[in-house]
Parts: C-alpha cells; structure tokens; sequence
C-alpha cells in the first residue's frame, strides 16, 4: 500500500513539473508571437508613413490582376493616368484612371468617354473631365490597396476641376468588398461591371 502511494506521489509530482513546463513554454511562445507581432505593425506604419503617391508613365501590365490586356498606350492615351504609391525606390500600389464627364459601364465606354472629355477640354481649354474612374487598382505589398485609395482621395479632393471618384470594377465579389470597406458606396451594377463612388 505504501509503494503504490509513492508511485501515485512521484506521478503527482512528475505530472506537476511536465504541467509547469508546458505552461512556461507556451509563456514564451506568446511572448515571441507577440513581439513579432509588434514588429510587424511598427513595419507596417513605418512604410505607410513614408510611402508616397507619384504619377507613371508604365507599369508592369501583367500584374494587373483586373485588367491585363489594356497596355500602357491605353492607360497614358487621352489624359488618362498611372498612379503609384512608391517607397524605397519600390512601386507598392498602382491605380489607374480615366477623366470623363459621365459614368462609364463598360471599358469600351471608358474609352469612347474619356476620349471625348480630353477633345472637349482641347477645344475649350480647361481640365479633362469632371469625374475620375479608377478602372483598376491593385497591391504588391500589406495595405498598399488601402493607402493608394486613400491618397488618391485626397489628390482629388484638392483637385479645382473633378469632383466625383467613381470606379469602373469587375463583376467580383472581391471588389464589392474592397470598395465598401474602403468607404464608398455602391452607384449601379451594369451587365459586365458595377460602379462604386467615394463621396468628396
């Protein structure tokens, strides 16, 4: 009887050791979690602080995961623009435009609109269009989608002739979300597109 308490004691106290290392081992586990985790959000900031929105003359097409097949030529033609989010020398976030004065539901439209605003501003010689239709955006990096939109916001904002931004987005669940996370609001959905707008 007094064996089996003893086998039963050193059991008790093995199982109390192997408890208590476990629990110390998932102590540091934490800690390391967590201190990777503070790294990562003081990265984070660091690099949305210093990034910056520039304008493109190009940009790597193929990367574009909304619309590939318009080339460079498409994306400069009639006052139409590139825009980056750069840091460290890196091109991070890119979102492109068309200027027109009514809201395309296609990328035919898009074309056919912008063309027409830019002949009108020529004529008249003023400012290309009234709204900006951002026809694509997309990221390279954590955050770059977000930080793009909302520095291109604020181009726009103080911009003295637009005022309206309006998307030309896919047909996507994945850009309905994006968009209203972003804070913009759903303005019609078309038979191959769907339009959202950030309010100025």
């Amino acid at each position: 009887m007094k064996i089996i308490k003893k086998k039963i004691k050193a059991r008790i106290r093995k199982g109390t050791k192997d408890i208590k290392k476990n629990v110390k081992n998932i102590k540091k586990k934490l800690i390391d979690r967590s201190t990777e985790g503070k790294k990562n959000l003081k990265n984070f900031f660091e690099w949305v602080k210093g990034a910056k929105l520039i304008e493109l003359y190009e940009c790597d097409v193929s990367k574009d995961p909304v619309r590939p097949e318009l080339d460079n030529i498409f994306r400069t033609s009639y006052g139409r623009k590139i825009f980056g989010v750069k840091y460290k020398n890196e091109i991070h976030a890119i979102m492109c435009f068309a200027f027109t004065n009514q809201i395309p539901k296609s990328v035919k439209e898009l074309d056919l609109m912008s063309k027409d605003a830019f002949l009108q501003s020529a004529t008249r010689d003023q400012k290309i269009g009234k709204i900006a239709i951002a026809y694509t955006v997309w990221s390279n990096k954590k955050g770059g989608g977000k930080l793009i939109v909302k520095e291109v916001f604020k181009m726009i904002k103080k911009s003295n002739h637009l005022n309206r931004l309006v998307t030309l987005s896919p047909l996507t669940e994945m850009a309905r979300k994006f968009h209203l996370r972003n804070g913009a609001s759903e303005i019609q959905v078309n038979e191959e597109t769907q339009n959202f707008e950030y309010k100025l």
